[in-house]
C-alpha cells in the first residue's frame, strides 16, 4: 500500500512563545519550535505514525535548494520516501508568535515555482497501484496558476489514483469547478460557504451545501467545524462525529490530521463510519502533541472508540451549542 501527499508549497512552521506581546517593545522569547511544515508534509508525517512501516508514506511536491534540512530530518526519522523536487530559492518560513491565548501569524515569502518543476512532480506521480491513495493540499508557490490544484486531480484520476483534495480560495474553486472531480474534499465552514456562494446560516444549511457538493460527484465530503466536530458526506449517508477536545498541545495541523486519518481510512477500506470515527481521532489526538505528530496508534485507536456518531439530519434538527464552529 502507497499513500502519497503532494505538497507545492511547504513551509518551516517556527513557533515563537512569548509572555505577552506588545507592539514596538522589545521582547524576550520564552521558547522557539521550528517544525517542517505544509499541509501535505503534515499529512505525511502522521500518517507515517498511523502505519508505522507497515505502508509505503511518500512526500512530493517541491521544496527550496536553500533550506531543505528540516524536512530531510523529518522524512529520515519517519521513514518517509522523499520525493520533493528541488527548486532554487528557499522554502517559505510561516512565524507564529504565541502569547497568552493569542496567536499573531507571519508568513514570510518563498521560492517561486514554473511549469518545469510541476511537470517534474507529476512525473513522479506516475502509475499508481490499485487501493493508492493521493492526498494534494496546501497552497501555491508564487509562478504556479489557480488551476494547478484541478490539472493534478485530473491527471491522477486519468491514472486511477483516489484522490483526497484539500486547498482553499482559487484553488479550490477551479477544482470544483472541473470535469474531473476528487474522490474526496474537506473544506471548513467557511470554504464551503465560498462554494455555496454565500453565508450558511446554520447547520441545515451546511448539511445541505455539502450534500449539493457531494451531489456534483466526489464519493465523500467532510466539513470541518472546529469544536463543533464534522460533518462526513458519502454514498452511505451523513454523520457527525464529534468528540470533546482532549489534550493542551497546539491546534496547528489538526486539520491535517483529519486528512491524513480520512486517507488512512480510506486506504484501508473503511467504511463511512469509521472513517469518520478516524479522521476525528486523529485531529483529537494531534492536540495532545506540538509539531505534525500522532501519539501511539494505541491511543488514537482509543479516541476512536469515544468518538460520538449521530445520523447528520439528527445534527442539523438539534444541534449543540458549538455545532456552527468554525
Amino acid at each position: 500500500m502507497i499513500l502519497r501527499t503532494v505538497t507545492l508549497n511547504p513551509a518551516i512552521d517556527q513557533t515563537v512563545t512569548l509572555d505577552r506581546l506588545v507592539p514596538g517593545a522589545v521582547h524576550r522569547a520564552q521558547a522557539v519550535r521550528r517544525n517542517a511544515g505544509g499541509k501535505g508534509v503534515n499529512v505525511a508525517s502522521c500518517l507515517a505514525d498511523w502505519f508505522g512501516g507497515a505502508a509505503r508514506i511518500e512526500a512530493l511536491g517541491l521544496l527550496g535548494d536553500d533550506n531543505p534540512a528540516a524536512f530531510e530530518a523529518l522524512f529520515a526519522a519517519k521513514g518517509i520516501t522523499d520525493g520533493m523536487v528541488r527548486v532554487p530559492g528557499e522554502t517559505r518560513t510561516n512565524i507564529k508568535l504565541v502569547a497568552e491565548s493569542d496567536t499573531t501569524d507571519i508568513n514570510l515569502p518563498g521560492f517561486a515555482a514554473d511549469d518545469a518543476a510541476l511537470a517534474e512532480v507529476r512525473a513522479r506521480l506516475q502509475d499508481p497501484g490499485p487501493g493508492d491513495v493521493t492526498v494534494v493540499s496546501g497552497s501555491l508557490p508564487g509562478g504556479l496558476p489557480a488551476e494547478t490544484c484541478a490539472a493534478l486531480v485530473a491527471g491522477l484520476r486519468a491514472q486511477g489514483a483516489r484522490v483526497v483534495l484539500d486547498t482553499s480560495g482559487p484553488p479550490l474553486a477551479r477544482a470544483l469547478a472541473a470535469a474531473a472531480l476528487p474522490d474526496a474534499v474537506k473544506p471548513n465552514r467557511h470554504e464551503l460557504e465560498d462554494w455555496a456562494g454565500h453565508p450558511l446560516a446554520g447547520p441545515t444549511e451546511i448539511l445541505a451545501a455539502a450534500e449539493g457538493l457531494r451531489a456534483r460527484g466526489i464519493g465523500l465530503v467532510v466539513v470541518s467545524l472546529g469544536a463543533g466536530g464534522a460533518l462526513f458526506c458519502g454514498a452511505e449517508g451523513a454523520l457527525h462525529a464529534r468528540l470533546p477536545v482532549v489534550g493542551g498541545g497546539s491546534s496547528v495541523g489538526a486539520g491535517d490530521a483529519m486528512v491524513a486519518g480520512i486517507a488512512a481510512a480510506l486506504a484501508e477500506g473503511k467504511g463511512l463510519e469509521d472513517v469518520a470515527r478516524q479522521g476525528t481521532a486523529f485531529a483529537a489526538a494531534k492536540l495532545t502533541l506540538t509539531g505534525p505528530n500522532l501519539p501511539a496508534r494505541a491511543e488514537v485507536e482509543a479516541l476512536m472508540r469515544r468518538v460520538t456518531i449521530i445520523p447528520a439530519a439528527d445534527w442539523a434538527g438539534n444541534p449543540t451549542p458549538a455545532a456552527a464552529n468554525r
